[in-house]
């Protein structure tokens, strides 16, 4: 069994082609750059080239796709976009509206496009052709299996989506906060995670030929199931994701979600990040603290008690901000349970394992575990 598994980021998307025929280890990984880093350079190339621009495709990840079509609007070269694809940049299509996209029909932006008067610009999260592209050049065939993640704020056009984000983390936690909770088949995808919905959509549009299977999740828990996967990992367990857009942690016991923060990477520190470990563990971290400091939020089920944490796995690609505190700066009881997660030897590829683990919740293999009880 073949199972491609790719986790959407802000700065990478991370790919992992799982053979169930080989040692985990020897699955073939790509870290490439994210896709709303790519759109983002594309539109920057309009930008240069003084040309119009013109948005199609789908709603994707926004932040540096959204700030250089922004940054092109400024330097007064127009922009136009269909409205799925408008999404990226607000939900609200009337405050896209007000930013100075023109919003137009299928129909109008293929003939801008066709037409040369505006340069096209896809918007997608998942790009198969492009993988599949990369892939056969080694004589790799795509599968038929596909695991993805995107991080899903919902659609919230009359409030903020960092509030609408965690009502949605919070509901799931509340069923259960198990993985099987945070997992979805294409047509289970519920409609308020529309950044999801849309690349099941695209996906299964794109291997219509394929007898395809599919599961979609959030970035935020594929991560944390994925760290879970490393041996060090002992419950009740703190994973904390330090991304390069979010950092997202997490206290896990019996393999559920109970509390969780989430805050933009760019605004923590050391001290704060440390501090937050420990108060989340204890249950003294509010929602109110973390949105208030621009922050997503937090929302606590059941807490532990820091003194019952057995480890704390660290991952993602800013780890850096607790690897390298000199023991002065990291806090003794910290460290006393600290991991760095490597999941089958990649620290990059958590959110990979999560989404795998994932993907054998939908469609059990019984040979195949890969989170210990």
């Amino acid at each position: 069994m073949h199972i491609l598994a790719a986790d959407i980021g802000t700065g990478t998307q991370d790919i992992l082609l799982f053979d169930s025929g080989k040692e985990v280890e020897n699955s073939l990984i790509m870290v490439m750059p994210s896709p709303t880093q790519v759109v983002a350079e594309r539109v920057r190339r309009a930008t240069k080239a003084g040309k119009a621009l013109v948005l199609t495709g789908t709603i994707m990840g926004g932040g540096p796709s959204a700030w250089a079509v922004r940054t092109h609007l400024k330097a007064g070269f127009p922009a136009y976009a269909t409205e799925e694809a408008a999404l990226t940049i607000h939900d609200n299509l009337e405050k896209v509206k007000a930013f100075g996209v023109r919003i137009v029909s299928n129909e109008e932006a293929k003939k801008l496009a066709d037409s040369g008067e505006a340069l096209e610009v896809v918007m997608q999260d998942f790009d198969p052709c492009a993988v599949s592209c990369a892939l056969s050049n080694f004589e790799v065939r795509m599968p038929e299996n596909y695991a993805v993640a995107v991080q899903d704020h919902g659609n919230a056009p009359d409030k903020s989506n960092r509030v609408y984000r965690f009502e949605l983390l919070k509901e799931l936690i509340e069923k259960g906060g198990k993985l099987e909770n945070f997992v979805y088949r294409p047509e289970e995808v519920p409609k308020a995670f529309t950044r999801m919905k849309a690349q099941a959509d695209s996906l299964l549009k794109a291997t219509v030929a394929l007898q395809t299977r599919a599961v979609f999740m959030d970035t935020g828990p594929a991560a944390i199931f994925g760290a879970l996967t490393d041996p060090a990992a002992v419950q009740p367990a703190i994973v904390i994701n330090i991304g390069n857009g979010h950092t997202l942690g997490a206290l896990v016991n019996e393999n559920m979600i109970t509390a969780i923060f989430e805050h933009h990477s760019s605004s923590m520190n050391p001290e704060k990040l440390q501090d937050y470990i420990i108060r989340l563990a204890d249950g003294t971290l509010g929602f109110e603290e973390v949105f208030a400091d621009g922050g997503h939020g937090a929302y606590i089920k059941e807490a532990s008690g820091f003194e019952e944490v057995r480890s704390i796995m660290v991952t993602g690609p800013k780890r850096e901000m607790l690897e390298k505190l000199s023991g002065s700066e990291l806090r003794q009881e910290i460290s006393k349970k600290m991991h760095f997660a490597a999941p089958f030897g990649s620290m990059m590829l958590s959110g990979c394992f999560g989404l795998l683990a994932g993907f054998f919740e939908k469609y059990p293999e019984p040979s195949i575990k890969l989170i210990n009880n």
